[in-house]
């Protein structure tokens, strides 16, 4: 629950293979989550696990040193106790849409510009059921695809088009159809142009890195995950069974 703003002259190039800097201290059960580039005067989103997104300059963060853990969010932002930052970006972007999916799957699609006015005091990004929670935002561009992944391996590619707008304090739709003890625990967005090149010899450099509850980890191109329609069971992405423990988490790598 910190956040702190560094200069990005802090960090300075390294060689490969080093051990690197300490960019933030940390206490022993808590970990950096999310790193964001920003200039001081864009705005900065905040989207918590209960369906709020919260809005300040980039420069009302207390510009921090290298070590420091910087400052708790609850002094920034007027997010209540049982709140938990779930993403974070910055509406410097080119995106056209953000898109959001929560654990039981649902996903919703809203224009970028119904964001540009927020307050420290929190407005509804998307409404929730009572069981449900937000689980990851990203912006898009208008022709990219969205990949959900969920904690028993199953994962579905599907065109942002699949997804209508919808106003900003409204509820979503279905993204995947999950078990019933399943959830979604994370979703990319990837450019749809990536998945077809001109040059059939080039080589896919998008990925998805999916991580269990045990340690293993995964690396599939995403161009191997099939496209399907919106609100279907998706494919298996990877094995899960008493050796590898439920995914935990995915990820896009290049």
């Amino acid at each position: 629950g910190y956040v702190k703003r560094v200069p990005r002259t802090t960090y300075r190039a390294q060689r490969r293979g080093g051990k690197g800097v300490t960019g933030m201290t940390t206490k022993e059960e808590d970990e950096i989550e999310q790193i964001i580039a920003a200039t001081t005067h864009d705005t900065i989103l905040f989207f918590t696990n209960t369906g709020k997104v919260f809005g300040t300059k980039a420069w009302e963060i207390p510009e921090s040193a290298r070590q420091p853990k910087g400052q708790a969010v609850i002094n920034i932002l007027a997010i209540e106790q049982n709140e938990k930052i779930m993403s974070i970006l910055s509406l410097n972007s080119k995106g056209k849409h953000l898109i959001m999916a929560t654990a039981k799957g649902v996903v919703k699609k809203t224009k970028i510009t119904e964001f540009e006015n927020l307050r420290v005091s929190g407005l509804i990004a998307i409404r929730l059921d009572q069981d449900d929670s937000l689980v990851s935002v990203h912006d898009t561009s208008g022709d990219d695809y969205v990949l959900l992944v969920s904690k028993k391996g199953k994962a579905i590619k599907f065109p942002e088009g699949n997804a209508r707008p919808m106003g900003r304090a409204t509820s979503g739709m279905r993204g995947i159809k999950l078990d019933p003890d399943d959830e979604v625990i994370g979703m990319e967005v990837f450019p749809a142009k990536e998945q077809k090149p001109s040059d059939k010899r080039k080589k896919f450099f998008r990925d998805i890195l999916t991580i269990s509850e045990h340690g293993l980890g995964k690396r599939t191109p995403t161009h191997l995950f099939p496209e399907q329609r919106r609100a279907g069971k998706g494919v298996k992405a990877s094995v899960v069974n008493a050796k590898t423990g439920k995914r935990t988490a995915a990820t896009i790598v290049t």
